[in-house]
This record gives C-alpha cells, structure tokens and sequence, in this order.
C-alpha cells in the first residue's frame, strides 16, 4: 500500500463520500461526477480517508496543501527540543581548584540547557574506595542545586561512577540574561 496521497485519476474506486472545497459535506457520489465537479472548479480531488468505506476525498488545490503540510512539518521540528549529554570526567583525589574548574563547566552546560554526565574513574587502589567517589559526586551535586536536579543517582559502573545531571525546566532564559553586559 503506498502511503502518497492520491489525487484525480489516480483514485480507483467506484464511488467516494465527497467533501466540498470549504469543508461542507457533498454526500456519497460517483467518482466519475467528484472528478467532474473538481474539474469544474478548477481544484483537485484528493483522498484524505482511504481506510474509510467509501474512502473520503476533498475538493481542494493540491499544490497548496503539500505547501500547507510542508510549513507544519518545518514548524513542528523547529520546535522540537534537542537533548544533548555533555560529560565531564573527574578522579577521586582531584585537587580542589582543579574541582573548580571541573564544576564551572558542569555549571555553564547545566545553563545552556544541556545534562551533564560526571564521571568518575577509579584507577588502582582507588576502585576499593567508591565512597570518596560518592562523596565527590554529592559534592559537586549541592554545588550545583540551584541549576539543576541529579537525574540519575551515582551508581558503580566496572572502575567508574556515573551521575546525571540535568537542567530545571524554568532554566530556558537563563542563557538570555547572562548575555547582558555586566555594570560593575
């Protein structure tokens, strides 16, 4: 079954439930008297139904509703929200500018609207102490309270730990207000 929109000729059943150019309900016709009546209006006969017994057609111009679908297609996936996982990757004995520095990253993607993965890598003697791992993460998750929520809790994963982060929902105009000049 082709999932194309037929038009005009290429509707291939004996009669059609009719619908008018302005949305008003012709009834049941012949296709023979829908593609006459199209003809002499100078529109199109489009299938809008064909699961329906008898399959519904419309009167319409066909070029502008392929635009029409085109523009809601368009608009409908620029308003879609595109997800994007930042990481940041921390060790256990990470000095504390170091850390710092670590947290302002974590901090400008969770403002941007990005989550934020934060892993830690164990290596050697560290993997028997996750808990300096968790205490890190639960750390860096209370540093960052006011930008965003833990998403996925700290959990062991081989030699490294993993939280998610991500951003609060009122965050979408914080990107706005930081570009403002600074008077100071």
């Amino acid at each position: 079954m082709s999932s194309e929109t037929r038009i005009n000729d290429r509707i291939r059943v004996p009669e059609v439930r009719l619908v008018g150019p302005n949305g008003e309900q012709v009834g049941i016709v012949r296709i023979e008297d829908a593609l006459r009546l199209a003809q002499e209006a100078d529109l199109d006969l489009v299938e809008v139904a064909p699961q329906a017994r008898p399959p519904v057609c419309k009167l319409m111009d066909f070029g502008k509703f392929k635009y029409e679908s085109a523009q809601k297609a368009r608009e409908s996936r620029r308003n879609q929200q595109l997800t994007v996982i930042k990481e940041q990757k921390l060790r256990p004995k990470i000095d504390t500018h170091d850390y710092e520095t670590k947290r302002g990253h974590v901090m400008r993607f969770l403002e941007h609207g990005n989550k934020v993965k934060v892993t830690i890598m164990f290596r050697g003697r560290e993997q028997s102490r996750p808990e300096l791992g968790f205490r890190l993460l639960q750390r860096l998750s209370e540093d960052v309270a006011d930008l965003g929520f833990v998403e996925a809790a700290p959990k062991q994963d081989g030699r490294n730990m993993i939280m998610v982060l991500a951003p609060h929902k009122t965050q979408k105009t914080r990107p706005k207000a930081s570009a403002e000049p600074d008077t100071n």
